[in-house]
């Protein structure tokens, strides 16, 4: 879910993805995965399985959209959730029970054969499974993509590299990464193109966003502490019902007026936390994080590639093969153009 806090993120810049070109992008390893479990699907919403029963449309995402990037000139990079805090606890058993009632009705509405609302359900039932994160970070290591095991919370681990200047942005459809510091969020990174609106026979054309922190900031006129107490207000993944009563625009304006959130909570005294917010916020500012990883790009190795997505997992040998023509290019050029900046640099 995130911070509810997208309403007030202002300004916002469409982009290219050839505007992301020889830049390094932290991408949200999880938040990538979800958008691939959920949009690869057959009709009826079963996601991609191999002769074994075991999903692949993860590992299908994650091919395809890694060699789109290295076509695009962009350096990804993946940040991986470790142990999530504590306070996430009641989140995450929320979260786990709305699986478990969609699942209920996408069953439903397969046994009367509405298809079209099966589907609407098999897209809100995505779960990924540590197999899942393992054969994904198998694949990265195959493909020779780099990527960094966060010993919490990946979106924080990513506004980390980004803040030190190892990445250029972090990747995330969620606005955490902005309360994480870091100095810029792309949006819609690994989800661009035609995509269908929930609920609607509309389509839209999704295009990357780029959120920069201090132009945010300075449109709303706070602080990035004063951004986090208004996400605490609205609703973050540690107290997802927020305060009641309080939208985004009245807690922009409560916190301009008393400051902080330290002022205004002796305030609210009807308020319920199911965490105590100061802790909340002190996370936000200072989340765990690591240093210990390493950003080398390399060549895919086609023959390990092969074996474990065609024999493996029973994907074509043929769109593999031509998959990887295009990885081994890019990355070949990708690396030529990256020794020729450094040797003139």
């Amino acid at each position: 879910m995130g911070a509810k806090i997208g309403d007030l993120v202002q300004p916002r810049r469409i982009i290219s993805l050839n505007d992301l070109a020889r830049k390094v992008i932290a991408i949200d390893a999880y938040n990538a995965l979800y958008q691939f479990l959920t949009i690869i699907r057959q009709p009826d919403g079963t996601p991609l399985m191999d002769s074994r029963g075991r999903i692949t449309s993860h590992l299908s995402g994650l091919l395809y959209r890694t060699i789109n990037l290295l076509e695009h000139k962009i350096l990804p990079v993946y940040v991986f959730d470790g142990k999530p805090p504590e306070m996430k606890d009641l989140e995450i058993l929320k979260r786990i029970k709305v699986k478990e009632e969609y699942l209920r009705k996408y069953k439903a509405a397969l046994e009367r054969g509405d298809l079209k609302e099966a589907y609407r359900y098999a897209k809100l039932t995505s779960r990924l499974t540590s197999d899942m994160v393992k054969d994904a970070k198998t694949l990265l290591d195959l493909l020779g993509i780099p990527w960094v095991q966060a010993p919490s919370e990946g979106e924080a681990q990513a506004a980390y590299m980004a803040r030190k200047g190892d990445a250029w942005a972090a990747a995330s459809q969620d606005y955490d990464s902005l309360l994480f510091g870091a100095p810029r969020l792309v949006r819609n990174l690994t989800i661009t193109g035609r995509r269908k609106l929930p609920k609607k026979d509309v389509y839209i054309e999704l295009k990357p966003e780029l959120i920069i922190l201090d132009e945010v900031l300075k449109h709303l006129k706070i602080t990035r502490e004063q951004l986090i107490d208004i996400a605490i207000l609205t609703g973050t993944d540690y107290n997802p019902e927020g305060v009641r009563g309080i939208g985004v625009k009245r807690a922009l304006r409560l916190i301009q007026s008393f400051g902080s959130l330290e002022k205004l909570l002796p305030t609210l005294k009807e308020a319920k936390f199911p965490v105590d917010p100061l802790r909340i916020k002190k996370f936000f500012l200072n989340p765990s994080v690591t240093d210990k990883y390493t950003l080398e790009w390399n060549l895919p190795d086609k023959e390990g590639i092969i074996s474990f997505l065609c024999r493996e997992h029973d994907f074509s040998r043929t769109r593999v093969e031509r998959a990887l023509e295009r990885a081994e290019k890019a990355m070949k050029e990708l690396k030529m153009q990256t020794s020729l900046e450094a040797w003139f640099g």
